[in-house]
């Protein structure tokens, strides 16, 4: 029979054992915390698979709104894509290739399509723009705040140039109320989809973390129940 120090052991690594358990999904959900949320309701696609209602985003994921519409909310920014929109998100960079979207942000959330970047010109200011890339014409049109339009050479060595030196003709300003259009003279915006199949429907999958959660919590059991020292040193017998 186990002596009373054994049962008091054993019931002290099981109260650990359940402490454990309960707070391993705030920890893992605090180490993989979602950057934003897709919302949609119609045929959208994240990482090539059909997205639900809401669904958590992460940077390098890929939006194809085809038929339908979404929105991507994000802590002082939100966009909605219309259909026929595919895009790349990258945190505080929304990466367009092509479609159309319309943006409200205070944190300076930016769109880039190919080697054109639109950015609020106050980013702690709330600001309201569109973006469109269709047919290869950019048109961005400024309804709250004013936006800038940056854009830069495909060309590596003109690129770096026109960072150490920036002239007048590769920004203008969009100012409240205004609309403007440019060519779009380099490639489209370069997101990267191969990599990406299937990523997003594994990662939000509930049996993915509950599974994830349920084999370390059992683990981190196992091993405090086979021991037979005492989480602390207080085992006369050690002594």
């Amino acid at each position: 029979m186990r002596s009373a120090l054994g049962i008091r052991l054993l019931t002290r690594r099981v109260r650990a054992c359940l402490l454990t358990i309960t707070t391993l999904p705030v920890s893992l959900l605090a180490q993989d915390s979602a950057a934003a949320i897709l919302r949609s309701n119609g045929s959208v696609l994240l990482n090539k698979n059909t997205a639900p209602a809401a669904s958590a985003l992460y940077s390098d994921d890929l939006i194809e709104t085809q038929k339908a519409v979404a929105r991507i909310e994000t802590i002082g920014s939100t966009a909605d894509l219309n259909p026929d929109t595919m895009l790349q998100f990258e945190g505080y960079e929304l990466v367009l290739d092509h479609g159309s979207l319309a943006v409200n942000t205070s944190r300076g959330l930016r769109v880039r399509i190919g080697c054109v970047t639109v950015t609020p010109v106050n980013a702690a200011e709330w600001t309201h723009y569109e973006v469109s890339d269709v047919d290869g014409k950019i048109t961005v049109s400024a309804s709250k705040s004013d936006v800038y339009i940056n854009s830069r050479s495909s060309d590596q060595e003109q690129a770096t140039a026109q960072t150490k030196k920036r002239t007048r003709s590769d920004r203008v300003i969009v100012h409240e109320g205004e609309q403007k259009s440019r060519d779009e003279k380099c490639a489209a915006a370069d997101v990267n989809d191969d990599r990406l199949a299937g990523r997003g429907a594994i990662m939000n999958s509930p049996w993915a973390k509950g599974a994830a959660t349920a084999g370390i919590g059992g683990l981190v059991c196992w091993a405090l129940c086979q021991s037979d020292n005492p989480l602390s040193p207080s085992d006369p017998s050690k002594h």
